[in-house]
């Protein structure tokens, strides 16, 4: 079967959200030959042939049979009903299993990525899809090697991506890869949003302030920590003293506690610290470093933009509240 690049195929899941369902052809229903760019032919299948329910309680009817997408060189599945739903159909897998043996790209947006995993495509692969459901995509498929603070990851052929509006930054990213920048420039000025946005969605994980149970050496610990932030001569030695115990052996247990160091895990509540405090107030971003325990805002920078994707100042200008 011949695939064309400029066909893309979107297919829908029953259950779906709307607003992952309208992203792939509203980006690449976009006709850009006034400018020398490409036409595509977006064909838009359900799995079934019946009306398709959404997340938003409304129905919708789908244009085209699933034969139709066979000669896609782009190959879409938008946001998915939730994985504790109906499995997916064996149709649906050869579907999609045949599009990559036939060199097409395939693109799982938010928990669309879990219908590729279902295929066997991401076995051996990087991927990633909506935070909320990452630790279940983990488990599920321990053959994915699953990136958490990304808003895309391209395999070459193929692409997944985080939840709902990431869903606009991978398509994006994908006329960019494939057809250039003036394409991507030019659907996000007709769309009005950034043709790249900076940062993973890290920055949009919710991580509340930690709940700890007295009686505990580590998690008192860690409760201390976290009422002492700001104070800069707090650091994993002074933890371990805090519980009574050799570094050594605070090491070893706060990783078996928590799961990761103790130094990593201090540098997420600094940098938590520095996110409420950068949505919060209008305190420069030394003094907000400061408040977090760093010894300024050279020093805060760096952590913040590896933990969250973005640099402290974008935070703020993305999640000021009044």
């Amino acid at each position: 079967m011949t695939r064309s690049s400029t066909t893309v195929g979107v297919l829908v899941g029953d259950g779906a959200p709307m607003l992952e369902v309208a992203v792939a052809p509203r980006v690449f229903g976009i006709d850009q030959t006034g400018r020398g760019g490409p036409r595509f032919d977006v064909r838009v299948a359900g799995e079934h042939p019946h009306p398709l329910g959404t997340t938003a309680g409304i129905s919708i009817g789908t244009p085209h049979p699933l034969a139709a997408l066979d000669e896609a060189g782009l190959l879409i599945v938008p946001g998915w009903r939730p994985p504790t739903g109906a499995p997916v159909g064996a149709d649906v897998l050869d579907l999609l299993r045949t599009a990559h043996r036939d060199g097409a790209t395939v693109v799982g947006l938010c928990l669309g990525a879990f219908v590729l995993a279902e295929a066997g495509l991401l076995d051996g692969r990087r991927a990633t899809t909506h935070w909320h459901y990452l630790a279940a995509f983990a488990d599920r498929f321990p053959a994915v090697e699953v990136v958490d603070d990304a808003l895309y990851v391209d395999e070459g052929t193929i692409v997944t991506s985080a939840g709902s509006a990431a869903g606009l930054d991978a398509c994006l990213h994908l006329l960019r890869r494939d057809h250039g920048p003036d394409a991507a420039n030019a659907a996000a000025r007709a769309l009005v949003v950034a043709p790249q946005r900076a940062g993973g969605q890290a920055q949009f994980v919710e991580r509340p302030v930690p709940q700890f149970h007295t009686g505990d050496a580590i998690t008192d610990a860690m409760r201390h920590a976290v009422e002492h932030l700001s104070d800069p001569a707090l650091d994993v030695a002074a933890l371990a003293a805090t519980a009574h115990l050799s570094r050594r052996t605070f090491d070893r247990r706060f990783r078996e506690t928590t799961g990761c160091s103790a130094l990593q895990w201090l540098l997420h509540q600094r940098v938590l610290r520095a996110q409420h405090i950068l949505s919060t107030t209008d305190l420069d971003i030394d003094s907000v470093a400061r408040a977090s325990g760093f010894t300024d805002g050279m020093t805060m920078r760096p952590h913040f933009r590896r933990i969250v994707g973005v640099a402290p100042q974008s935070y703020r200008t993305s999640f000021r509240t009044t």
